[in-house]
């Protein structure tokens, strides 16, 4: 079982995509084991981006992720971080997939609606900037009866 961090981003927010993004991925078999509503702050925006701080759209991209809240989510499930990246399509939306979430309703590179993380070491470092491990549901701990085995 893996964890992916999804964030549906300011332009997903405003245009009122949240749900669509969410449906895409719980239709490709992920499910939610945490989710908040947010303003990111600057300092964790920096951290979450810091791959690209030499860059010089780093300060558009703190600017931008900051400016509006967000919706942060921690997805699960087997292959989640594949999975996840395949529903949402190439970054730039000209390049994604019909189909993908992306490739049908992203407007352009800078207002893509969405990100996941790109490996299983990105997950972990991402979901702890986002996340508490008070603020996760852990499905195998729990007495419901769920459809994923552990």
């Amino acid at each position: 079982m893996e964890r992916t961090l999804i964030l549906a981003k300011p332009d997903a927010v405003q245009r009122g995509l949240v749900g669509e993004l969410i449906g895409r991925l719980e239709r490709r078999g992920l499910r939610i084991a945490g989710l908040k509503f947010m303003r990111v702050s600057r300092a964790t925006a920096e951290e979450h981006y810091k791959e690209h701080s030499a860059k010089p759209f780093f300060a558009g991209l703190v600017e931008y992720i900051t400016a509006c809240p967000i919706v942060a989510l921690a997805m699960e499930g087997p292959n989640a971080v594949d999975i996840a990246r395949a529903t949402i399509g190439a970054t730039n939306p000209a390049n994604a997939t019909p189909g993908s979430i992306r490739g049908d309703l992203a407007v352009s590179i800078g207002r893509n609606l969405i990100h996941g993380s790109d490996s299983l070491a990105s997950a972990k470092r991402e979901l702890d900037l986002f996340f508490g491990i008070d603020e996760l549901f852990d499905y195998q701990r729990s007495a419901e009866p769920w459809i994923f085995e552990s």
